[in-house]
C-alpha cells in the first residue's frame, strides 16, 4: 500500500505543476490578447472599407482595361498561402486552418496531382499539419518565421511578392487561409481569394445603395488603379496575419484555462484516492498491531 501512496503523491506534485505552467501560460495569452485584439479591430474596419471601394472602382471599369490584379486567367498554376502559428498548445486554432486548407484543394485535385499548386506557409504549424495530407503539392518555407513580426513593412513583402508573381504569370489564383478572429473563444477558418481581386457580383453589404459610386479619376483611371489596388492588397493580407495573431492568443488562453480546470478535477480526483488509500493502510496497521496483541495474549 506504500508503493500505491508514493505513486499518488507523485501524480498530485506532477499535476500541480502542471497547473501552475497552465496559469501562467494563461495569463501570458491574456496580456498578449489584449494587444493584438486591439490590432485587428483598429485594422479590420479599414481594411474592409478599402476593399468594398475597390471592388466598387472596379465595377465602374467594366469593359475597360482595369487592374492587371483583376485579370481572370485560366488556372494553370496557383498558390494557397497557409497562415498559422508558430507555437502549439492552442487547441484545435491550427488544426481547423489546415482542414480548411484541405477542403480548399479538393476543388483542385487536377491541379494538386499535377504538382500545380504551391503551399507558401507563414507560420510552421500549417506545414507541421499538412506535410503528409497534401500529397502532389509543392512546399515554399521561405516566409514561414513572418510571425516573429507582424509589422507592416515586414508582411508586405510577401503580399508584393504574390502580386508580382501575379503579374509575371508564375501564379494565375491566389488563396489565403487563414482564421478570422471573432472573439477569445471562437475564430473561424476562412479561405479568401486574394488574386485576381473578385468581382463585384454578389459582394455587397447589408445596407449598401444599389447604384454604383460616381468617382472622379485624376491623373486617369488606369493609372491611380494601379497604384491604389496593391496598396488595398497589402492592407488586407495584414489583416489576414493580424487575424491569426490574435485568434492564436484567445486560442491559447482559453485552451490553458480549461487545462487549469480540468487540473482542479484532476486533483480532487488524487486527493480522494490518496485519502482513501492512506485510510486503507491505516486500518491495516490497527488491524496487524490488534492481531499481533492477540497472539501474545494468548501465547
Amino acid at each position: 500500500m506504500s508503493g500505491k501512496l508514493k505513486e499518488t503523491r507523485e501524480r498530485i506534485t506532477s499535476v500541480k505543476s502542471t497547473q501552475q505552467i497552465t496559469k501562467a501560460m494563461k495569463m501570458v495569452s491574456a496580456a498578449k490578447l489584449r494587444k493584438a485584439q486591439q490590432a485587428i479591430t483598429d485594422l479590420r474596419p479599414y481594411a474592409q472599407r478599402l476593399n468594398r471601394m475597390m471592388v466598387n472602382i472596379l465595377s465602374n471599369v467594366e469593359g475597360e482595361a482595369g487592374s492587371s490584379f483583376s485579370t481572370e486567367r485560366e488556372v494553370s498554376k496557383m498558390a494557397v498561402v497557409v497562415v498559422t502559428s508558430n507555437r502549439g498548445l492552442a487547441g484545435a486554432f491550427n488544426t481547423n486552418v489546415g482542414k480548411r486548407t484541405i477542403q480548399l484543394l479538393q476543388d483542385y485535385k487536377a491541379e494538386q496531382a499535377a504538382g500545380k499548386i504551391d503551399l507558401l506557409f507563414i507560420g510552421k504549424k500549417g506545414y507541421d499539419f499538412l506535410k503528409s495530407r497534401t500529397a502532389g503539392c509543392n512546399y515554399i518555407m521561405d516566409h514561414v518565421d513572418v510571425m516573429s513580426d507582424l509589422s507592416y513593412e515586414n508582411v508586405s513583402t510577401v503580399s508584393t511578392k504574390l502580386m508580382d508573381s501575379f503579374s509575371l504569370g508564375e501564379y494565375d489564383k491566389v488563396y489565403v487561409v487563414y482564421s478570422q478572429f471573432r472573439n477569445a473563444a471562437v475564430q473561424d477558418p476562412k479561405a479568401a481569394q486574394f488574386l485576381p481581386v473578385p468581382k463585384m457580383e454578389g459582394t455587397k453589404e447589408p445596407g449598401d445603395s444599389d447604384h454604383k459610386a460616381d468617382y472622379l479619376f485624376e491623373p486617369s483611371k488606369n493609372e491611380l488603379l494601379e497604384q491604389l489596388i496593391p496598396s488595398i492588397l497589402q492592407t488586407s493580407f495584414h489583416s489576414y496575419v493580424l487575424d491569426i495573431n490574435a485568434g492564436e492568443q484567445g486560442a491559447r488562453m482559453t485552451a490553458m484555462d480549461k487545462a487549469t480546470e480540468n487540473a482542479n478535477e484532476l486533483l480532487k480526483e488524487l486527493k480522494i484516492t490518496y485519502n482513501k488509500a492512506r485510510q486503507e493502510s491505516i486500518t491495516n496497521e490497527i488491524l496487524e498491531i490488534v492481531g499481533g496483541a492477540a497472539a501474545l495474549e494468548d501465547s
